[in-house]
């Protein structure tokens, strides 16, 4: 969405997103979060809670961690791991870089690295906000933030399967676009489901996905750009 066909961040459109963004989230705080969020409540189903277990932060860095370690295990048996600096002793550094190397082009190690960048920046803001989950409206009529806590009851914003899985699908999309279709459709569909479970505030999803849309952009830039010499 902010990626020009050669990988360079629109960083113009990128700046008018974020107050669009910011400006949505904080018209729904003050408005329209509430009767949303009652509204998207009426299409809860059991198909959201296997949503809930399956597009977690810890699942989608769990499975592109194996799948990158599948990759890894499948070269090095055709192409030895380097062991050994230029010294010729044996060195971790240079078996980290030999390891990154063979893995770098996987799609797993690009979505792993979207959904990492997603997940700190996430759960810093989690922490900072500290907004409470709708539960407690449901429950007590409360609504209302307390910053710098910890407690997951008052981590609603952003959504942390919201970012995770926009990060990984979103990428997915920009490296297969004939999948795209499917794979965007189904971060929104994910999204909208922590609404309908009742985990979240619709603004939530939204600080969310753009959170993990503009993850999977500036790392796919990241990792694309010419200047990049980690791995070499």
């Amino acid at each position: 969405m902010f990626l020009t066909k050669d990988n360079k961040i629109k960083w113009k459109f990128l700046g008018y997103a974020t107050i669009i963004t910011f400006l949505i989230v904080l018209l729904g705080v003050m408005w329209f979060d509430r009767p949303l969020y009652l509204f998207m409540r009426n299409f809860d189903f059991g198909l959201w809670r296997i949503f809930d277990l399956v597009f977690d932060t810890k699942i989608w860095l769990l499975v592109s961690a194996v799948i990158m370690l599948f990759f890894y295990v499948k070269k090095a048996l055709k192409e030895k791991p380097k062991l050994k600096n230029e010294e010729n002793k044996y060195s971790v550094l240079t078996f980290c870089k030999d390891a990154l190397q063979k893995v770098r082009n996987s799609y797993a190690f690009y979505v792993f690295c979207a959904v990492l960048a997603a997940s700190v920046v996430g759960k810093i803001l989690k922490i900072l906000i500290g907004r409470a989950r709708p539960i407690f409206y449901e429950a007590l009529d409360m609504t209302g933030f307390f910053p710098f806590s910890t407690d997951w009851a008052f981590n609603s914003m952003p959504s942390g399967h919201t970012f995770a899985s926009f990060a990984g699908l979103v990428m997915l999309g920009l490296l297969a676009p004939k999948i795209k279709w499917f794979t965007w459709s189904l971060a929104i569909l994910i999204g909208a489901s922590r609404v309908f479970y009742g985990a979240h505030w619709p603004t939530d999803v939204i600080l969310g996905a753009f959170i993990g849309m503009v993850a999977a952009d500036l790392v796919k830039a990241a990792l694309k750009s010419k200047s990049t010499d980690f791995f070499r």
